[in-house]
């Protein structure tokens, strides 16, 4: 079987008698034309990473072909990975038929490329080394389903993508709501969406949610090859990198913020029990937007479905705005400014 790999290998480098509380033409069309398509086109192009220029540098050749592999293939050699099935067989070559097996939460390392084009099913082979006396040659699509990174963003990017884990959340958070159901029938508690306490960050959350989900699966369906990039070399920071992803994180980093914000509404209007229900409805209606939108994004209507949503939000916000901000100390009879109550005549300073 012919090889072609490189031989060389390189890593990279108050009040007075009471208190004030807050609540909660055709040459112009096909100019108009072009511009649009020019718009769409650099869109689509700012959706992947920008490739380093590597011909004008002083590098040496075992570094650029490292550079080059890293985005071609989106790892490069000396990448750590982890074995996540149950064993894996690594082909011992050239020799035929002779294999020696790594397994579950094995660690490895990308040691060579190889290139064959006679065989039909990946032409991309990959060696791993375990250790000096366990390495082998394995197909690179077998890798990428068989091996995730060992960078713990990575796995726990891996562990969402988990069938039998996204089983698990979706059966707990059906079991979740529906003892909610069952508890709200028997006593008034506050939930999200029905019966909300005065505040828009727990809708803000679920707003979040939904945004994540629909990014993270728009980048799935329509540019693989970034998320796979990210997958194997990920970062915290929303900058320096495609505008979709940055989106992406800094909804993540939002949803965080709003969480906070969430809890210290809670604790604040309501005990701690009732806030320890709310925060499991809460963690059900965010699980069931993010399934929602994952199964809906790749048919497009759940682009559709976001718009209505962020429309409900920004008229609860309205609302809001125009609900009265302050309560009677004495009463709670809602204020719309500090001053004597209508009700009960207190003085609210």
């Amino acid at each position: 079987m012919n090889t072609a790999a490189p031989t060389l290998r390189h890593s990279l480098p108050g009040t007075a008698t009471g208190t004030c509380h807050r609540p909660c033409h055709p040459k112009k069309k096909h100019a108009g034309l072009s511009a649009v398509m020019a718009i769409l086109l650099c869109l689509l192009a700012s959706c992947h990473y920008q490739r380093p220029d590597l011909e004008g540098k002083d590098l040496s050749k075992s570094t650029r072909d490292s550079l080059t592999y890293l985005y071609e293939r989106h790892y490069t050699w000396n990448t750590n990975l982890v074995v996540r099935a149950d064993s894996v067989s690594l082909q011992l070559l050239p020799l035929k038929d002779t294999y020696c097996k790594v397994y579950k939460d094995d660690h490895v390392v990308v040691a060579e490329f190889a290139v064959h084009p006679s065989d039909s099913v990946d032409s991309i082979w990959v060696k791993l080394a375990h250790s000096q006396n366990v390495q082998g040659w394995i197909r690179e699509c077998d890798l990428m389903r068989q091996f995730a990174p060992t960078d713990s963003i990575s796995q726990a990017i891996y562990l969402f993508s988990d069938t039998h884990a996204s089983y698990f959340i979706i059966v707990f958070a059906l079991f979740v709501a529906a003892w909610l159901i069952r508890a709200f029938r028997h006593k008034r508690l506050h939930m999200v969406f029905y019966n909300d306490i005065d505040s828009i960050y727990p809708m803000l959350l679920c707003l979040l949610m939904a945004c994540s989900a629909t990014l993270y699966e728009s980048m799935q369906v329509f540019v693989p090859d970034t998320w796979q990039h990210f997958y194997f070399n990920p970062t915290l920071s929303p900058f320096k990198v495609p505008p979709v992803l940055s989106a992406f994180l800094f909804s993540l980093w939002l949803f965080l913020m709003v969480l906070l914000a969430v809890i210290d509404d809670l604790f604040r209007q309501l005990s701690f029990t009732a806030a320890a229900v709310y925060l499991l409805g809460l963690a059900s209606a965010c699980i069931f937007c993010y399934f929602f939108f994952i199964f809906t994004t790749p048919f497009y209507i759940g682009y559709a479905f976001l718009a209505a949503f962020a429309v409900l939000f920004l008229r609860r916000v309205y609302k809001t705005l125009r609900t009265p901000r302050y309560c009677c100390g004495r009463c709670g009879c809602r204020l719309a400014h500090k001053g004597t109550c209508p009700q009960c005549g207190v003085v609210n300073e």
